[in-house]
């Protein structure tokens, strides 16, 4: 038998869909203030590939030059403990249905107008 819980992959103000940066993104379903805490995006480990297990927050936040939140690394958390990790923080204000953007560099883009072109098509 299945016990019910209350984990969800996302807390509840945000959720994943289609992306007009990149193929999915994290979107909020509620507004959220300035400084708000999304949540932790990833855990520090040294034994997984990279040295960090990513959440469902960390593995689909894309990548945004003018971004509306920040990524903070934490050595600990208040329910944790000592726990080194990195927490995303909203920069501004975010309204409902905006998609959550960090900044951070994977790859350059072929197209050197996408920012421009995202911004108008929101």
């Amino acid at each position: 038998m299945i016990k019910k819980t209350t984990w969800r992959p996302l807390p509840d103000f945000l959720t994943i869909k289609e992306s007009k940066i990149e193929g999915l993104g994290v979107f909020t379903t509620k507004d959220l203030p300035k400084g708000f805490d999304l949540g932790i995006s990833h855990i520090f480990d040294k034994r997984f590939p990279d040295g960090y297990i990513r959440l469902p927050l960390g593995g689909f936040i894309n990548h945004h030059e003018i971004p509306n939140c920040k990524a903070n690394i934490a050595e600990e958390d208040m329910e944790m403990g000592k726990l080194r990790h990195i927490r995303i923080e909203a920069l501004e204000f975010i309204v409902e249905g905006k998609e959550i953007t960090i900044e951070y560099i994977i790859n350059k883009l072929d197209n050197p107008n996408w920012e421009f072109e995202y911004e108008i098509s929101q």
